[in-house]
């Protein structure tokens, strides 16, 4: 599996922002293919940044819960993963985090690119 365009991989985690217009499913499956690769290089921190993406609405409940399961079933318990979102694609109640960790994924999300890169440092190294 080669690295997913948008992808860098720095010292201690990797950082993926894809960009385009596309499908709440065509989204998802970017991310899922950036946790799949980091998952078989040993990479333990992933900083997501979906902001490029737009064509699609605010995901709905269960959408979220979808998404949520799909990235925890592709990390398999490997890596930590923070998500930057525009705010209006955010659930204040963070249902598809509490998904997420119900899973098996130690995820983190919000709108804040600093917030995100801060708590996916302080997380224990796998």
């Amino acid at each position: 599996m080669s690295r997913p365009e948008h992808m860098e991989i720095k010292e201690t985690y990797a950082h993926y922002a894809p960009k385009g217009v596309v499908t709440l499913e065509a989204g998802v499956a970017l991310v899922t293919a950036a946790i799949q690769f980091c998952r078989l290089h040993k990479i333990s921190r992933l900083l997501v940044d979906t902001t490029g993406l737009t064509g699609f609405p605010p995901p709905l409940i269960h959408e979220r819960y979808w998404s949520a399961q799909e990235w925890a079933q592709a990390a398999r318990g490997s890596l930590d993963l923070a998500m930057v979102a525009k705010e209006e694609n955010l659930d204040p109640q963070r249902f598809g985090v509490l998904v997420a960790k119900n899973a098996g994924l130690n995820a983190h999300a919000s709108s804040s690119l600093e917030e995100c890169l801060g708590w996916l440092l302080a997380q224990p190294a796998h």
